[in-house]
């Protein structure tokens, strides 16, 4: 849904900095895969799209708590609408997350999409199909799971990706940015 909103020949722009400066005092677990990303919607909107990334076997405890706190601090600090997604390494029932309180009549939460990689092994083929950098995304994580005890396993899923990549009409300028991209959610 958010990848068919965005009109990506407008570029995107990592907002890495303005992510730790609102984050960094939150004593609410690891953030290194977080990313906060400028995009232009079709609309012309300019949003900022916040992709909060869950690399591990199982989810936390605070998980809910910690896309509200990153969503809120976000707001507080720009004064803009933020649009935050969830992608998590493992299995996740459900199309969304929530995290919310009620109190005297006040009302407060976030409502958040939420994406399980783990679903896609048996999509494989329609990763493979799709021009959506984020498929790639997907198939480098799957493989980087499925290969972790094999480097030469790595080496080939890796350069069997690249080949995919040209197939489906990346040029290299783009291959790399992708990379750059991929690279960045391991810091």
């Amino acid at each position: 849904m958010a990848h068919a909103g965005i009109d990506w020949s407008r570029g995107y722009t990592l907002l890495d900095k303005e992510l730790q400066k609102v984050v960094r005092d939150a004593a609410l677990g690891r953030r290194w895969a977080d990313k906060l990303v400028r995009v232009t919607g079709w609309d012309g909107v300019e949003d900022w799209v916040l992709v909060h990334v869950e690399v591990q076997g199982e989810r936390e405890a605070d998980f809910a708590q910690r896309m509200f706190v990153y969503h809120y601090r976000l707001y507080d600090r720009h004064a803009r609408p933020v649009v935050s997604l969830a992608v998590l390494a493992e299995p996740f029932s459900g199309e969304h997350g929530t995290f919310g309180y009620e109190r005297w009549g006040c009302r407060m939460g976030l409502w958040f999409p939420v994406v399980s990689l783990a679903g896609y092994r048996e999509r494989w083929a329609e990763l493979e199909a799709s021009r959506n950098p984020f498929a790639v995304v997907t198939q480098a994580h799957l493989k980087a799971q499925e290969t972790a005890h094999s480097d030469e396993a790595r080496y080939q899923a890796k350069q069997t990706l690249i080949r995919s990549l040209y197939r489906r009409g990346y040029h290299r300028s783009e291959i790399l940015e992708l990379f750059r991209f991929i690279f960045s959610l391991e810091r």
